[in-house]
This record gives structure tokens, sequence and C-alpha cells, in this order.
């Protein structure tokens, strides 16, 4: 990007310092490529490498470990954009990220200092608030907190859809099917671009990754699952197709590299392996570094992407399926909008509804078909560094910024 460099003050909901590769990668290493600085904003409680930001600065008030945190971010958001505004140079936009009453609060002290207000929404947060809501009043736990979590639901509504997108000047969204989503609710469809999720092409370059040394390995047909279990993903989605697997494929092994939101999630799930007789089965690491993961990964014959349908994950973009990808691993997924898109884009795999006979039986397809499934591996690092690295999403990102931070209010 020509011209004189962007600044942005950057308002996010996920802890600092961050680890999610849509701000760490994106903002921290593409943008500055392109002459775009940003002045990240929020609260401690990231496990991301500590030390200056490189992109800029970074400002940290408050702990979401906190017990209030949630009624105090608000303030504590001003509080560090304050800070970001008397930095040394005066920024060029204000944007927030997946917050609604901080979002309130940055377009308005935007429009009081004449800077264009941007929004960037990774997840639909309000129908997030109103499944937990449902959830709480289904598992009966209490009249008060269910009433609590109506308010909060209706207020979100009103706030992110009434009073915060419409005073944006742009909006960035996790991918397409969230842009005709909220181009169907009455926010402007000429205003939003669609960032998908990506992964930093060199990290996810197979030669540079050295195969873990697990012996629970060993003459196994491994099959991978890299990504978070919880109970609103179906995790137990993937046991089902383990007991499946095994049935037909006694040696099938599912790794699933990855944590859960909880420690009662993490329970759960081991209760499930358990009950299901798959201890010889399932392997689950809990949480590893990146580096262990992708070891776990490159040892895996086919990876597994199933996302459930509906409102929360149709508008998502999941990052297992591109790291797959880049790693040259045949994949399964199901037929959420933005996986089927890359899958037939890319052809390095099946997609199939999320049904365990079909996943299990496609899962097989790949595991004895060795030239298919070779064939699909081969094209994978390819498509990513076209359409999903974050070199190239980074540019792009760019490039809109130039544009609506050029433009008149």
């Amino acid at each position: 990007m020509s011209g004189q460099p962007f600044h942005i003050a950057y308002v996010v909901r996920d802890p600092l310092p961050p680890v999610r590769a849509d701000v760490l990668t994106l903002f921290g290493t593409e943008m500055p490529r392109h002459g775009v600085a940003t002045e990240l904003v929020g609260q401690s409680g990231g496990q991301g490498p500590e030390g200056a930001w490189p992109a800029g600065g970074m400002h940290v008030v408050g702990t979401l470990e906190h017990r209030f945190a949630s009624v105090c971010a608000p303030l504590w958001d001003l509080l560090g954009l304050l800070r970001a505004l008397r930095g040394r140079r005066r920024p060029d936009c204000i944007q927030v990220r997946d917050k609604i009453a901080s979002g309130l609060a940055c377009r308005i002290v935007a429009a009081m200092l004449g800077l264009p207000f941007v929004y960037w929404m990774s997840f639909p947060i309000v129908e997030g608030f109103e499944v937990r809501r449902d959830d709480i009043r289904a598992a009966g736990r209490g009249r008060l907190r269910w009433f609590a979590h109506v308010l909060r639901a209706r207020a979100s509504r009103f706030l992110i859809y009434k009073m915060v997108l419409p005073g944006a000047r742009h909006i960035f969204v996790q991918s397409q099917a969230m842009a005709d989503w909220l181009a169907a609710q009455g926010i402007d469809r000429r205003r939003m671009t669609a960032v998908p999720m990506g992964v930093d092409a060199q990290s996810f370059d197979r030669s540079r990754v050295e195969p873990v040394r697990d012996a629970r390995l060993d003459g196994r047909r491994v099959v991978l699952y890299l990504g978070r279990i919880a109970r609103s993903r179906r995790s137990d989605f993937l046991l089902d197709v383990a007991s499946e697997l095994r049935k037909t494929l006694p040696e099938a092994l599912l790794v699933i590299a990855g944590d859960a939101p909880s420690n009662d999630e993490m329970a759960w799930m081991r209760h499930e392996i358990e009950a299901r007789g798959l201890r010889q089965h399932v392997l689950l690491t809990g949480w590893l570094p990146q580096r262990t993961a992708l070891g776990y990964a490159v040892r895996a014959e086919v990876g597994l992407s199933p996302i459930p349908r509906g409102t929360l994950f149709d508008v998502s973009s999941p990052t297992k399926l591109v790291e797959y990808l880049a790693l040259g691993i045949p994949c399964v997924a199901n037929d959420i909008p933005d996986q089927k898109q890359v899958m037939e884009a890319s052809g390095c795999g099946l997609c199939v509804p999320m049904e365990v006979g079909v996943f299990t039986a496609a899962t097989l397809q790949l595991l004895n078909d060795r030239h298919a499934a070779e064939q699909a591996a081969l094209r994978g690092p390819a498509y990513v560094r076209s359409h999903r690295s974050y070199a190239i999403l980074g540019r792009n990102v760019a490039e809109t910024y130039k544009k609506i931070l050029t433009e008149q209010g």
C-alpha cells in the first residue's frame, strides 16, 4: 500500500496478548507490511507471547478473570481507548471486534472525534446469547438466572442491530454467508467485506513440521480432529464416527488434538469416551503447543471437520479445514457454506452432511483409496497459498482499509 500509513485503534474481545491468527498474524504480521498499524485495546488473560505488540501498541486494562469482567469491560475499554488516543499519532479509525456495549461506546467516541467507526464480527454474539438463554431454560437452572439472560439477549440484539452496526462505516465479517445473513437483517451489503479464516503458510508448511514421536500412533490408521471440543459443537459426534470406524477398521485411531473451553467440558468428553468403550480408539490430547499439535497432525491420514448446521455455525469459517489443506491432509468436512465452498474449489477431500453413517463412509473411502487421498493431499497447499494464506488475506484487507479510510464519511 502506497502513501501515508494508516493507524487503527482496535478494541478486541479476545484476551491479550492475542493468540487467534486473525488478530496475531493478520494484524501483527501482515498489516504492517501494507502500512497499517494497530493499537490493541482489551483485557488480559491470554496465553500469547508477552512483550510489545509488534504492529503498534497494546493497552491492557482489566482482566477477563475478574468476577465482574462482563460488566466492567466497557469502562476498561474506554480507558484503554483513551490511552491509545493519547499516543504519538491520532488513529485514522476506531475498530471494535465482537463487543456490543463497547461497540456503542466506541461509536460515540468516534463520532465525537470525527473518526470512522469500523466493526469486525467474527461470531454472531447475540444469537450465541440466545442459545445460552434457551439452554438455561431447558436445564431448569433457575428463573432468575434465565430472566437475566433474557434481558441480556434482548438488550444486545437492540444495541448491535439498531445502534452499533448501522453506524459503522464498514463491517468486516467472517464469511460470505455471514454477509448474506446480515444483509437479510437490513445491513447494507455494500458496507461489508468477508475475511475468512486463513493460515500462516510458512508455519503450516509440512516440510517444516517434525512428526511427533508417540508410540500410541504406531501401527494405527490415524484420523485427526484439530480444534476445540464443546457440547455446542456436538463434539461427541466424533466419538460416534470413531465407534463406526472401528467396526470396519479395528486399527483406526481418532486423535483429538485440542482442548475444551472449561474443565467441565473436558470431563464430559473423557466420560463419553469411556462410556462408549473407546479408550483404545480415541486419543484426547488436551491443549498442546502449536508445533506439537502439528506434529500429531502430520501423522494423520485424514482430517475431520464436522461443524453443526444452524445459525451460529453456518456463518462461520472454520480454521481447522484450512490447516488440514495447508498441511497436505485430505479432509472430510460437512456442508456449512464456507467449508462447502472450500472443498468444491480445492478438491481436497469429501464434503458430506454431518451424519454418522455418511461421514464414516467418506472417511473410510479416503483411508481405503490411497491414490485419491494422495491427489487430494497434493492440491491443498497450493489452494491455501492462492486463496487462504494470511499473506493473501492481509493484502485484501489492507486494500479495503485504504478504500474506506480515504473515502468521505
